[in-house]
């Protein structure tokens, strides 16, 4: 263990590391906390350093690796190697094995008599990294999180005979939807569906039982079903944390809530709705520290065709482009990913969302709030007053924020946004349709990127096939049909026998030329442009989802499932 004398070289550190001011302060809490490791996370807790740049120092005062196991990919076959209960006594998490290695994340790595004691446990030899203790502490929350957790903690809850009482008073419910017992069931179901890379849980009354499904790399999955008496208190506990009326099962309700996740938080958003046989909960995972790190635009494997003219357009000085396509479909991990690209000192740029999901450094970020009248159309106009020079709008969601906008492109400003539309052509239609003047959309639009998210095709058991003639004859033309390899996956474990892990985007790109402008300009129709377009180099979602298909990346099925047929194609 570190001597706790030692406290005081590290605080030399943290007091020379660049721009830091708070010596006072440091000072303070050095004498309150003896504990090196409780003395960190107190500066972290208190923001005299941003957590990255704390434990970087400590882990170069220790000469060891830093590792934050929250946002790296932890694989189960690692986690196994140490039983859980181990893991939590000495808070210890396999993350990955290289070269017959087990890397390990430590709360005291360098601790040597532990790192053997480990290694015999372990049966491997093992590269102890550091990471903060509470991160460690959730980070096994999650990895050891199964179906069969979840079922022992909704056995517990259903011997309390009080949870299956029909006609309890509201006072009594509101105090068993705090209790332990109900607070780990919430808590083990949210830790598995992060583990399982969930963006939605649905929790659902039926006929004779309730159930739990997790949408997974876009496909609903069957997680679990559970005794109907337990539905009211588990959408109690819901409500409670997202601050809805438990009494009120008659009407819908929305709201939010978050956990804490390490130093950070999980959010998420529910929606609660009545049906016939009880109130049905589906909780949006937004953001979390396990998922949510900053995705460039080299890691979404968007075609060269589409990347270089996309890269070139978001460097342009005004001008607004949008980034189309349904809800779920990543538009706003791509809009993140281009305010990535350019983000310098150099720049004043703002961002207008609901809810903000990644803080972004340099970056001012604005969140929308509705109980206050805090729209959209509001902090854009206030922001215009802010000098800015990119703004990035969440979504486009009514006549007076896409007016707003369109002046803002107009007006010397690079404008970033969404619209919820099939393709990149209908987009540009779309917003004549909801009042914005044909005259102030063709000189201010520059582009319209349009994607979908498609099942990835799982690594670990991908293979080689060869279709049929009728298959091929659906992709290519007579004279173009040669035999070539399709791929798909076996299904193993690391994809739970679905053949499917992780998503990839197929994209299609408008890039406005001066022929859309006039067209645009007469009120021409979506087919019109759509043609325009592709005289300009425009190709339709689906061929970009075959390209992802010959390399390998997605199936045909997942084609099918996520990109309608076009009448150009």
């Amino acid at each position: 263990m570190i001597p706790v004398q030692l406290n005081r070289s590290f605080l030399e550190l943290v007091l020379r590391s660049p721009g830091f001011a708070a010596r006072a302060k440091l000072e303070s809490l050095a004498q309150k906390h003896e504990e090196p490791l409780a003395l960190l996370q107190a500066v972290i807790d208190h923001k005299l350093l941003l957590k990255e740049d704390a434990c970087r120092l400590w882990s170069d005062w220790l000469d060891i690796a830093y590792v934050d196991v929250l946002a790296s990919g932890i694989t189960l076959e690692a986690a196994k190697h140490i039983p859980q209960e181990i893991a939590r006594m000495v808070l210890a998490i396999g993350l990955y094995v290289i070269d017959g290695v087990l890397t390990v994340a430590m709360a005291t790595p360098e601790d040597e008599k532990l790192v053997r004691r480990l290694e015999q446990i372990a049966q491997i030899p093992i590269s102890p990294v550091f990471c903060l203790p509470c991160e460690i502490d959730d980070a096994i929350s999650i990895i050891y999180a199964t179906e069969r957790s979840i079922a022992d903690c909704l056995v517990e809850l259903e011997r309390n005979a009080l949870f299956a009482e029909p006609d309890l008073a509201i006072e009594r419910i509101s105090e068993l939807a705090k209790t332990e017992t109900l607070v780990h069931v919430l808590n083990e179901i949210i830790h598995f569906a992060l583990r399982e890379r969930a963006t939605d849980l649905h929790i659902e009354p039926l006929e004779i039982h309730s159930r739990i499904r997790f949408r997974i790399d876009g496909t609903l999955r069957d997680i679990l079903t559970f005794p109907k008496s337990l539905h009211r208190a588990v959408l109690s506990r819901l409500k409670i944390l997202s601050d809805l009326n438990i009494s009120e099962s008659r009407l819908p309700q929305d709201g939010r809530f978050s956990i804490p996740l390490g130093t950070s938080k999980a959010n998420f958003r529910l929606s609660i709705v009545p049906t016939m046989y009880g109130e049905k909960a589906v909780v949006r995972v937004l953001s979390s520290a396990t998922r949510r790190a900053m995705i460039t635009l080299d890691s979404m494997l968007m075609s060269q065709r589409i990347l270089v003219p996309f890269r070139r357009l978001i460097r342009n000085p005004n001008g607004i482009i949008f980034v189309a396509g349904p809800t779920g479909s990543g538009k706003t991990t791509t809009l993140y990913a281009a305010i990535d690209e350019i983000n310098s000192p150099r720049i004043n740029i703002s961002t207008i969302e609901d809810p903000i999901e990644i803080p972004v450094p340099g970056v001012m970020q604005s969140q929308i709030n509705p109980h206050i009248d805090l729209k959209f159309a509001t902090l854009l106009r206030a922001y215009l007053r802010q000098d800015p020079d990119v703004i990035l709008i969440g979504e486009i969601r009514d006549p007076e924020t896409a007016k707003i906008a369109m002046e803002a492109a107009l007006t010397g400003h690079l404008v970033f946004a969404t619209l919820h539309t099939n393709t990149a052509p209908q987009a540009i239609v779309r917003l004549m349709e909801i009042g914005v003047e044909p005259y102030m959309v063709a000189p201010s639009i520059t582009a319209v990127l349009s994607q979908r998210l498609a099942a990835r095709i799982c690594d670990k058991c991908k293979e080689s096939y060869y279709p049929s003639r009728d298959v091929l004859l659906k992709y290519f033309t007579e004279d173009n049909l040669t035999e070539v390899p399709f791929y798909r996956g076996r299904g193993c474990a690391h994809c739970r026998q679905t053949g499917y892990r992780g998503r990839v985007a197929f994209h299609e790109l408008v890039v406005i030329t001066e022929e859309i402008r006039q067209m645009i300009s007469e009120r021409r129709s979506v087919q019109e442009i759509t043609r325009a377009a592709f005289r300009g180099g425009y190709r339709p979602i689906r061929y970009d989802g075959l390209n992802k298909v010959l390399l390998g990346l997605t199936t045909i099925e997942e084609i099918e499932e996520n990109c309608a047929f076009d009448l150009a194609d």
